[in-house]
């Protein structure tokens, strides 16, 4: 599909314009940051392996009844999106203490939280994302009360799906990141999940070694990055033992494993 007029460029994602009103085109880099930006380079293929990711999750959380804004994928880096309006609070769900509630709180990492936490920060980069309560959402207008339970009881039921997805493949849920969309029916709007689920926002760690297998790799100079991202799709059966993810063709194994 010929790419169209670029919409938004950010950091790990480009957004062009799609083929019918009401879509985009997103576009999955290899570029990688960190500390708001503070840290950048590049994960060679990282592009790749988040796309397939991405809609391998969006694709259960769909069958599961959990509305997206994934409609396919078109390539080894690109997806049909629903365009929305994004809510500009990023929640972020904690099962296990790490990052920066670690340090917040002196909580010593890797301890199990004795509940579920959500938290809320707000999207600005140029404020370092700060973190943000419900009363603050609700003054400033971010988001109405109903769609701020909305997010809450999506983030709650993709934890509950995600957790037992990646605990089938010995992968622990430490926390993730979750961003919402409005969709607009004339006057009248509903939440539905959008963004990307992939290594990038979520902390994965294998539940027999403690080993990071998401982007803490690079934001701690762990090094093993892709490898990292590789064995988390390798686990999902997304990629073949031995495979290069910056030259295998996602979309003809997928259809080979399907004969």
């Amino acid at each position: 599909m010929a790419r169209r007029r670029q919409i938004y460029e950010g950091k790990a994602k480009i957004l062009y314009e799609g083929p019918e009103p009401g879509t985009l085109i997103q576009y999955f880099k290899d570029d990688a940051t960190a500390f708001n930006a503070q840290k950048k380079g590049t994960i060679n293929g990282k592009g790749v392996l988040n796309n397939r990711i991405s809609e391998h999750v969006f694709t259960l959380l769909g069958n599961i009844g959990v509305p997206t804004h994934f409609i396919r994928r078109l390539n080894m880096r690109e997806q049909l999106i629903r365009q929305v309006e994004i809510v500009p609070i990023e929640v972020v769900v904690r099962n296990v203490a790490a990052g920066s509630i670690s340090k917040r709180l002196g909580i010593e990492e890797g301890q199990q939280l004795p509940r579920t936490i959500i938290e809320y920060y707000y999207k600005d980069d140029a404020l370092g994302d700060p973190m943000v309560s419900d009363e603050h959402i609700l003054c400033f207008g971010w988001a109405g009360q109903d769609e701020l339970h909305e997010m809450a009881d999506m983030a709650i039921r993709v934890n509950d799906f995600l957790s037992g997805m990646f605990a089938a493949i010995n992968i622990r849920l430490v926390d993730f990141k979750l961003e919402f969309g409005r969709i607009w029916d004339n006057d009248f709007s509903r939440i539905i999940l959008a963004d990307e689920i992939s290594p990038d926002g979520c902390r994965l760690w294998d539940m027999t070694t403690n080993e990071k297998l998401d982007k803490d790799r690079f934001r701690r100079d762990l090094g093993g990055e892709v490898e990292a991202y590789q064995e988390v799709a390798r686990r999902l059966g997304l990629l073949p033992e031995g495979a290069d993810s910056a030259v295998l063709d996602l979309e003809t194994h997928r259809k080979k494993r399907e004969k």
